[in-house]
């Protein structure tokens, strides 16, 4: 028999409110049930919300996500979800490096300019020995 879960106890298990799981519900990524009022979440459920915010910590979109998870089916080769995947972390682990290049080039020039407001004011400060 396949596990349900309630959309507290998938908000307590991955420490995100239930609002965010609606949200992902209202965008068409997660499909649950209902029993009433209450929503029921499949076993397949639990592994997309896990899927959806593993790629949002790797920095994917939530468009990204959802092209990658649509991928998967279970009778063929997931080969060409793995690779999206592989290309789409090599794709961020680019944008990363440039944009610590920004950071770092903007940082030298943070430096550069303080040192150069820190000199002129020393220029224009009287010393101490003027009358």
């Amino acid at each position: 028999m396949s596990r349900h879960y309630t959309i507290s106890e998938l908000a307590a298990e991955f420490d995100i409110t239930t609002r965010s799981i609606r949200f992902y519900e209202e965008k068409g990524l997660l499909c649950p049930t209902r029993s009433g009022q209450a929503r029921i979440y499949s076993a397949g459920d639990r592994t997309k919300l896990k899927l959806i915010l593993r790629g949002k910590r790797l920095g994917l979109s939530l468009e990204e996500s959802r092209d990658i998870i649509e991928m998967y089916d279970p009778q063929r080769d997931n080969s060409p979800q793995l690779q999206r995947l592989i290309d789409k972390i090599r794709e961020k682990r680019e944008m990363l490096k440039r944009q610590l290049n920004d950071i770092q080039t903007l940082m030298q020039e943070l430096d550069d300019a303080e040192s150069r407001c820190l000199q002129a004011l020393n220029d224009t400060v009287p010393s101490a020995k003027e009358p």
